[in-house]
């Protein structure tokens, strides 16, 4: 498998495939070249973690079962090092792993076998969200609610005490959407819309989960007081106090 990056046009973001299935590993890959996206593609995680140092990486294609480490594992250190953007592909069909998966910090995932054209849809609302965090970040950047200090296109909260907390991409822009509509109730609908577009297939479960990981986050915060809160049947409401 090819880990070199072909020429593309430069405004198109940088995706690495991490698949240990050659066949699936070459499909895609030459999919996304014919697409005109920069694709290089390993197939393990110790290739991962060299490519990744060397060269800047806007979306990962991440399979789940890989050898010796894996995918859940490989997605938690990407989260603990870097801000690309991470679509979990995986054979595992139950709710139960898909969940897994968002929980260790994927933005999305896509269950094989899969239609290359919705995995294109995937890369392309990923890609869209975080082309919207950049043109926002004037406006976003060091928001203060509730004497937290937030730094969208870092990903990076600050809390009244001062504790620093690192929000994934998915996180941020579900952090941003709050802000920007505090006090507001949001459906789960209203929420999948604002942080992921009209992307298929996102389910009102997994903003659930999205909602808990942020929550815990605060909560690591020293918060005493809940700030997202939960509106029984109608989704949820971010309160900070100002």
């Amino acid at each position: 498998m090819n880990a070199e990056f072909q020429a593309a046009p430069l405004l198109m973001p940088r995706i690495l495939i991490v698949e240990d299935d050659p066949e699936i590993s070459r499909l895609v890959a030459q999919f996304l070249r014919d697409k005109d996206y920069h694709v290089a593609a390993v197939a393990d995680g110790k290739a991962m973690s060299a490519v990744m140092a060397t060269q800047a990486i806007d979306i990962v294609l991440l399979d789940l079962m890989l050898p010796e480490v894996s995918g859940l594992d490989l997605c938690k250190q990407i989260r603990a090092t870097g801000n690309a953007r991470i679509i979990m592909v995986t054979a595992l069909a139950s709710l139960s792993d898909r969940v897994a998966g968002l929980d260790a910090g994927a933005d999305d995932y896509v269950s094989k076998p899969f239609a290359l054209p919705e995995l294109e849809a995937r890369i392309r609302a990923v890609s869209r969200r975080g082309q919207d965090g950049k043109e926002n970040s004037t406006d976003v950047a060091g928001v203060r609610f509730g004497g937290w200090r937030f730094e969208a296109e870092r990903r990076v909260l600050y809390s009244p005490r001062g504790v620093r907390i690192t929000l994934t991409a998915a996180e941020a822009d579900l952090l941003l959407a709050f802000q920007k509509h505090a006090h507001q109730v949001l459906s789960r609908p209203q929420l999948i819309e604002l942080t992921r577009g009209k992307s298929e297939g996102v389910s009102d479960r997994a903003i659930d989960l999205l909602v808990s990981r942020l929550r815990r986050k605060l909560a690591l915060g020293g918060r005493q007081l809940e700030i997202i809160q939960t509106v029984r049947s109608d989704g949820y409401v971010f309160n900070p106090q100002d």
